[in-house]
């Protein structure tokens, strides 16, 4: 069994925020396989179930804020008793990465992303992570955690689909034990 972990914010709110592409990635995933969503109080989620490449896999997408998502993650991998090294995957954004850029890794530190923080204090830093790109240049104009709570620009919005796409071609890579760390550029 896999675990596919969106990092987000929970509610209306942060619903199409840099900071929920994740959830986005997540959102589009079950949509495309007529999947639900169900709300699972015990591991602080909302859950689809899902089989890829044959494989059972678990969408999630953690109801506690994005710095605590590790709470989420935690009650999950021990619950499945899942090898956090191979069967765990974390999508995310990254304030880094220039907007559309997509990068894969099998484990790594923080970088400051608080959610991976508090990913790594429950986990551990060894699992994989799809990053994506969210920096542009409104970002040195604006507070961090402003930019990161800030919509997608009409032109970013135009560019999601794709992004969002080849995001799930990477996570379908990684269910069937083939992804490998690279950089994929919009």
């Amino acid at each position: 069994m896999k675990i596919i972990f969106a990092q987000g914010n929970p509610g209306q709110t942060y619903a199409q925020t840099r900071h929920n592409i994740g959830f986005l990635v997540l959102d589009q995933l079950a949509a495309s396989a007529n999947l639900k969503w169900s709300e699972k109080a015990k591991f602080k989620a909302q859950i689809a179930e899902t089989a890829i490449a044959g494989e059972k896999v678990l969408l999630v997408k953690p109801t506690t804020f994005y710095n605590e998502t590790g709470l989420s993650a935690r009650a999950l991998t021990d619950f499945y008793d899942i090898d956090i090294s191979r069967d765990f995957l974390a999508v995310h954004d990254d304030l880094a990465l220039p907007f559309g850029t997509i990068r894969n890794r099998r484990q790594g530190s923080d970088a400051g992303n608080n959610g991976i923080k508090s990913l790594n204090s429950h986990l551990g830093e060894n699992y994989h992570r799809i990053r994506i790109g969210i920096h542009n240049d409104l970002r040195s104009r604006i507070s961090d955690a402003d930019f990161v709570l800030g919509r997608f620009s009409s032109e970013e919005n135009l560019e999601l689909e794709a992004i969002i796409g080849k995001t799930i071609e990477l996570i379908t890579s990684f269910v069937a034990g083939e992804l490998i760390a690279t950089t994929h550029v919009k």
